[in-house]
């Protein structure tokens, strides 16, 4: 088979360009699945959150709630608390409402790392109400 000079190399142009394709529709549908594990982990981190708010008894020290949904979700900078009414004790507290006030998700795709390489998930928030603090057996358990 006799092929023209001008014609060699053609396929493998060809079959860079439609790698380069592939591999950037590949990276956008890896990174919109993060986006979307993140924010359903956020969600569940909140949740989880609270839950060990109203389990435990601690309504001053946000930081062994901050920890636990760092567990689940690492990228979290920071959280609020929130028990109502505003002051209250563990025996007389009425629910708590943890929000997550700081979270940034990365791209991993060059082209979306290079425009916006960081950028600020909304606040992710979850109200409980007050549940029998440290009366439950299983209590020592969830608050360790």
């Amino acid at each position: 088979m006799n092929t023209p000079s001008r014609h060699r190399g053609a396929a493998t142009v060809e079959f860079a360009l439609v790698l380069l394709l592939f591999l950037t529709f590949t990276l956008a549908v890896t990174d919109f699945s993060r986006l979307l594990f993140a924010w359903n982990a956020a969600q569940e981190s909140a949740r989880a959150g609270a839950r060990y708010a109203v389990v435990c008894d601690d309504t001053t020290a946000k930081a062994p709630v901050l920890a636990r949904m760092r567990a689940m979700l690492p990228e979290i900078g920071d959280i609020a608390l929130a028990w109502q009414p505003a002051g209250c004790t563990a025996s007389t507290c009425e629910a708590v409402t943890v929000t997550i006030t700081d979270l940034q998700f990365r791209w991993l795709s060059p082209i979306l790392g290079a425009t916006a390489p960081r950028f600020a998930l909304p606040t992710f928030s979850t109200s409980l109400p007050r549940e029998i603090m440290r009366q439950d057996p299983n209590s020592n358990a969830i608050c360790q």
